[in-house]
């Protein structure tokens, strides 16, 4: 049908009409509702005016928000119990006696900062083992789940259609037809390309499937801020995974970036329960359930004395953004060394500061990233910020061997991160993150020469080659960091 150009003239008109005036409302919500930090406001209520069309999509898919109120609610019982075991800890912290030569002490002050702000409960008699290749990490895990005696427990951002997620779930569908309790909890927008009968193998056999955040919607989700970034796994209260890796044959290096370069961890001790208690509370939340904190799930460890560790969460759910809150507490306490590995690197001025003051300190400050990008706009992004960081003395390294996607720090051989969370402001703020640190043991030196032999598969990035960078690569850096602090 062929519309008279009035009515289309018409039709245009209150399109405009339409977007100009949720423009408006947005604008309304970022300043008085959503209260957002200064420069974000100000950056969302410039591009919303500016770029009214463009500005008007970005934020229904960026700007969406919700309230700073903890979604994650523990039942009375189970959160009073809770505060009673950090209670106990901070009045055992301020006796914990560390030997004068070991150098885990002067962390004491920044453990007990994670314990009141993020309730981080320490141990120290974990066991744990660095995997830094997909093919060991899966093999790990898959051994885990194949000696499951009675629950497994599975939350990862991504899982993909492929054959290492099928084989995956053929393994939790044989536990549970054994009569091993399964659950798997993906993030909706990380498992969007999943077909709907991806789990119908382990659901037939008694596991259970959930997803965080899922749209009403099949195949369409709005809400990209506020994702389940974590990749977690606990096997029977006893055994725990964490870091980087998500599931998927990309991550065994059979994917377009080629090898694949990461870092994870598999943990036995007392820092389980801990993992334990971060997946009771986001599956309940996905799930609508209800899971309780019975003592199954929480045996008792060896007691053995090992590695310090505290699980760290972070969220738009927690009160502080507590990961963040580490890794400036890390980069404070440096001595010697701070050594970053990240794929995504858009910091926000505290953590820019920091890292300058370290490295003008004469702290030996090195970053490592990717060669080449897998979302164009947070690589050229970041670069912006190298570069501004090189001139205060920071070492930047472009990893050469395929893709690096570790999220870890180390800090003079002695202190360490290893998680999901990215060096990046929505890491920091807007997505469900969980980072183990680590503070004695042989896992911080260990980390220390993973990253000391990976330079031999990267190029260092020097003041020459920032100078000699073409147009199109500034403008890139420029347009990409003008936006980074809302995408």
């Amino acid at each position: 049908m062929i519309f008279p150009q009035s009515v289309t003239e018409m039709f245009g008109f209150s399109l405009v009409s339409i977007i100009v005036v949720a423009n408006v409302i947005f604008a309304i919500s970022v300043v008085f509702v959503e209260r957002k930090k200064p420069s974000a406001a100000l950056l969302w209520v410039s591009v919303l005016f500016f770029l009214p069309v463009f500005g008007f999509l970005l934020y229904l898919v960026f700007g969406q928000t919700i309230y700073k109120e903890r979604i994650f609610r523990l039942k009375e019982e189970d959160d009073r119990i809770a505060k009673e075991v950090i209670a106990r800890q901070e009045q055992e912290l301020e006796h914990f006696h560390v030997p004068p030569e070991d150098k885990a002490g002067d962390y004491l002050k920044m453990i007990a900062m994670l314990l009141r702000n993020d309730g981080a409960v320490m141990s120290n008699d974990n066991m744990v083992e660095v995997y830094t290749d997909g093919n060991a990490k899966f093999d790990a895990l898959l051994e885990a789940i194949s000696g499951a005696e009675d629950f497994i427990h599975l939350e990862y951002y991504i899982i993909r259609n492929d054959a290492l997620s099928r084989k995956i779930v053929t393994a939790l569908a044989r536990k549970a037809r054994e009569g091993v309790a399964v659950r798997v909890l993906g993030d909706a927008v990380g498992c969007h390309s999943l077909p709907k009968d991806f789990f119908r193998e382990l659901t037939d056999a008694g596991g259970e499937v959930a997803f965080f955040f899922r749209s009403k919607y099949l195949h369409i989700n709005m809400r990209v801020n506020y994702r389940n970034h974590r990749k977690i796994a606990i096997i029977d209260g006893k055994t725990g995974f964490i870091g980087g890796f998500n599931i998927g044959d990309e991550y065994l290096g059979k994917g377009p970036l080629g090898n694949w370069r990461d870092t994870h961890l598999k943990i036995t001790g007392s820092a389980v329960h801990s993992l334990q208690v971060r997946f009771f509370m986001d599956w309940n939340h996905a799930a609508q359930a209800d899971l309780g904190f019975e003592e199954r799930y929480f045996p008792p460890a060896e007691g053995r004395e090992g590695a310090l560790v505290q699980i760290v969460s972070s969220g738009p759910d927690s009160r502080g953004e507590a990961i963040k809150k580490g890794y400036l507490s890390l980069i404070g306490n440096a001595r010697e060394s701070v050594w970053i590995q990240t794929p995504y690197f858009i910091p926000d001025a505290s953590i820019m500061d920091a890292l300058k003051m370290a490295a003008e300190s004469g702290v030996d400050v090195r970053i490592m990233v990717p060669c080449k990008p897998d979302h164009p706009f947070v690589y050229w992004a970041g670069f912006s910020y190298l570069w501004e960081l090189m001139d205060s003395g920071v070492g930047v390294y472009t990893y050469d061997n395929g893709f690096i996607h570790a999220k870890t720090v180390v800090v003079d051989g002695i202190a360490a991160s290893v998680g999901s969370a990215n060096w990046d402001i929505r890491s920091f703020a807007l997505n469900f993150e969980a980072n183990a640190f680590l503070y004695k043991g042989d896992v911080p030196p260990r980390l220390k020469k993973i990253f000391a032999d990976d330079i031999a598969s990267c190029t260092k990035v020097t003041p020459k080659m920032y100078a000699n960078r073409a147009f199109t690569v500034r403008f890139k850096e420029s347009f990409s960091r003008l936006l980074s602090g809302i995408l």
